[in-house]
């Protein structure tokens, strides 16, 4: 696996991948990895023909996630309508119409229905998400849609700080954030850093 040390030799790699039909790229990491900030500078750099999916619109809802028991770990990877993501990426790859998809609020940590149209003239499709390479309840039909993957690394002290650091700027009390951070969202990084091996290239910045 090669380590991509740079925005430029991530963009390198993608235009080198590029063929005649769409190329779905998936940037895969663990919570504050950075992959959300990474995958919105490689679709800033190649530009219009290139649109941004995030895995987040896929969240079930609040209310169904109380329902399941499955509320105080929000973000793990079976609180997710993976179902949903396998029918709208086989849709990306194999229809040649209009697509639409959900996106993410934050603030009410709710998906919000078909914010995000991707037109046919979008021919770099770049997702961002958690579990995009896990191969497990239901999401091992995920990586054979994508056609080159990225593993985003990064210190874990960094990381945890970041997440702190978000998990205040939407709400919680910082030992609130601190308890998230260090509790289900290091649960689930542990999780999506077994998968790593999986990733074609690694992106290590800084």
């Amino acid at each position: 696996m090669s380590v991509l040390r740079s925005i430029d030799e991530v963009v390198t790699v993608v235009a080198g991948a590029r063929g005649d039909s769409r190329l779905v790229v998936g940037i895969v990491g663990p919570p504050g990895s950075g992959k959300s900030t990474i995958a919105a500078q490689l679709v800033e750099r190649l530009g219009d023909e290139a649109v941004l999916l995030p895995m987040d619109g896929y969240h079930l809802p609040q209310a169904r996630l109380v329902e399941l028991g499955r509320r105080d770990r929000m973000g793990a990877a079976d609180t997710f309508d993976v179902d949903a993501f396998v029918t709208t990426l086989t849709n990306l790859r194999f229809s040649g119409g209009l697509v639409l998809a959900p996106g993410f609020d934050r603030e009410i940590e709710e998906a919000i229905p078909d914010v995000i149209a991707i037109a046919p003239e979008k021919r770099v499709l770049v997702l961002e998400g958690n579990y995009l390479l896990h191969d497990t309840q239901g999401w091992e039909r995920v990586a054979p849609l994508i056609d080159v993957s990225f593993f985003v690394g990064v210190d874990h002290d960094i990381r945890v700080r970041r997440l702190v650091e978000r998990h205040v700027r939407f709400g919680k009390s910082p030992g609130a954030a601190a308890a998230w951070a260090t509790g289900p969202d290091e649960a689930n990084a542990r999780l999506i850093d077994g998968t790593a091996a999986w990733a074609d290239h690694e992106i290590r910045l800084g």
